[in-house]
């Protein structure tokens, strides 16, 4: 099973090389996200995803770490990429 690391290192990389993908995860993240990585994701979960520029910092804080039990099946289901 690949990492949340390398999931996400996959959908950075065929965005930086393909506009028409990079214009549906900037439209539809959760939606691209899915069909490109064969994963679902629980309908509660929402993804955004930011194009970055010079000028802006995008600061990413982990979540709480006073998980609920649902998001914590999640997580160890792999069902989430990013924690």
């Amino acid at each position: 099973m690949r990492s949340g690391q390398e999931m996400l290192q996959q959908i950075v990389d065929k965005s930086a090389l393909n506009a028409d993908f990079r214009q549906q995860l900037l439209a539809d993240p959760k939606t691209t996200i899915c069909q490109e990585l064969g994963i679902t994701m629980p309908e509660t979960m929402t993804i955004k995803v930011h194009e970055s520029d010079m000028q802006t910092v995008h600061l990413a804080l982990p979540p709480d770490p006073n998980i609920t039990e649902e998001q914590l099946e999640a997580i160890s289901a792999g069902l989430c990429c990013c924690w």
